[in-house]
């Protein structure tokens, strides 16, 4: 198989997970026959031949690095996106297969983002820009721990991209102290922003409580504590704190009324414990609001509000502690950077859930390596997609956009003629009023209709048609 026959059974695969994701036999049976791929490249149904699709995944791999700096200018010189900030996070995604036998196999069993604890998985760590363009991923080993992972992907970037003035904005539980300290100790510095765990609250409170909130935007207010060449920067979103506590009065009355009724329910023991564990896993947080002792012997409990627990969670609703050595940095522009963490979160989500990158079928490891580049050039698409519809048509995601245009079908009207041949001409449907306005708004011109063609025994013919 040629480049070029590599490069087009890529670009299939690559639109397959965009538009209507699935497995490569899927794409193999079914898909690529029902699409127009074929007459968009050009090729034939040899472009999705099962063993093709395997061996166009097999080469993929050593591209990544490549793959990464083309990225980078690629979004500079389409949309201007900036790379002084860096949003990093990790997720997991699961097999439903047995574990492996070779012990230097990625997939491992790992704390699951995904809940099935019980599935060997591997670890995606990411990193994309505050616009959510993605500017690299590694695919790490399912049990590796989230803070062991930030000073290898330090090192990673700083060699792709060079040294430069970059902040890294974080969530708690992956950088440790030591990074922390290497990240001040670097030349030059490396700035970071993350976030702390309450513990860390906890510890400074009393000297956060004595100081005064200051007004960085409308709803947002900050208190700034600077301690040992760091920055605590402590905010309070009043939006947020709306929400949630909303959230823990919906949670804490619902767990309130089903102790209620549990407690009016004649069980056995053993039934009585299994009910309060399952209200216990439907409101976690709230739980831990209330005081519930069951009796040593009896199938019996009593249950009261604990008051000064309520009292330390209604303070630290909405609030979050920051931690920065970007000292002399805007305290609202901290708070800016680090709610903008949700990006990532967002990435995952559409990776996982719009573009399908599980189940993975594939049990070779470089193939699932393989699969999640793919699933990331299909985001890198979808990016894109998003990046242009912002200033043309706000309104609309992506996906609706994939949705609405996916009614435009191509069908292949067959006339048979007197000597035996067929006379094929492909077309494609005529656009609705709502695609038309999409398309003139997205600014697109649709391609001409195909040329008819006469088929025979061996070869295939173009008509010649007169020119208008």
């Amino acid at each position: 198989m040629n480049n070029l026959g590599s490069i087009a059974i890529l670009q299939t695969l690559v639109c397959y997970r965009l538009i209507d994701p699935g497995s490569e036999w899927r794409l193999h049976r079914q898909w690529f026959e029902r699409s127009a791929m074929g007459d968009l490249l050009g090729r034939d149904f040899a472009l999705a031949e099962k063993n093709a699709l395997y061996r166009c995944l097999d080469k993929l791999l050593p591209h990544k690095g490549a793959l990464f700096s083309h990225l980078r200018q690629r979004w500079q010189d389409l949309f201007g996106a900036r790379f002084d900030v860096l949003l990093y996070d990790l997720t997991s995604t699961y097999f439903e297969s047995a574990p492996p036998d070779d012990e230097a196999d990625k997939r491992r069993h790992g704390y699951s983002r995904d809940k099935r604890s019980d599935c060997v998985q591997v670890v995606i760590a990411l990193i994309v820009t505050p616009e959510g363009f993605p500017l690299g991923y590694e695919v790490l080993a399912g049990n590796t721990s989230d803070k062991t992972t930030l000073r290898t992907m330090l090192g990673k970037i700083e060699a792709q991209y060079g040294k430069a003035n970059r902040i890294w904005v974080m969530d708690r539980g992956i950088p440790t102290e030591a990074v922390l300290a290497e990240m001040r100790a670097a030349d030059p510095p490396i700035c970071y922003l993350v976030g702390t765990p309450k513990g860390r609250l906890s510890k400074l409170e009393k000297a956060l409580l004595a100081l005064p909130w200051q007004a960085v935007r409308a709803g947002v207010d900050v208190k700034l504590l600077p301690q040992e060449g760091e920055l605590y920067v402590l905010a309070q979103s009043h939006a947020r704190i709306h929400k949630e506590r909303a959230m823990r009065r919906r949670k804490l009355k619902w767990l309130w009324a089903r102790l209620k009724q549990i407690a009016a329910m004649e069980l056995e023991r053993e039934e009585l414990l299994m009910k309060l564990g399952a209200a216990r896993a439907q409101a976690r947080a709230a739980w831990r609001l209330v005081d519930i002792e069951v009796a040593p012997e009896a199938a019996t409990f009593s249950f009261a509000l604990n008051r000064k627990k309520l009292r330390e969670v209604r303070r630290r609703e909405g609030r979050y502690l920051l931690r920065s050595n970007l000292c002399g940095k805007d305290p609202g522009e901290l708070w800016q950077f680090y709610i903008q963490l949700v990006e990532v979160e967002a990435a995952f989500k559409t990776m996982k859930d719009d573009l399908h990158l599980r189940p993975i079928y594939h049990q070779i490891e470089a193939r699932i390596e393989a699969h999640i580049f793919v699933a990331f050039l299909a985001y890198c698409l979808h990016v894109t997609l998003r990046a242009r519809l912002k200033p043309l048509a706000g309104g609309l995601t992506a996906r609706a956009v994939l949705d609405k245009l996916a009614a435009v079908q191509m069908l292949d009207v067959q006339f048979p003629t007197t000597d035996g041949r067929t006379l094929v001409m492909s077309r494609y449907t005529e656009l609705g009023a709502e695609q038309k306005l999409l398309v003139k708004q997205l600014k697109l011109d649709l391609p001409p209709q195909p040329p008819p063609r006469i088929t025979a025994p061996a070869n295939i013919v173009p008509v010649q048609t007169p020119a208008l």
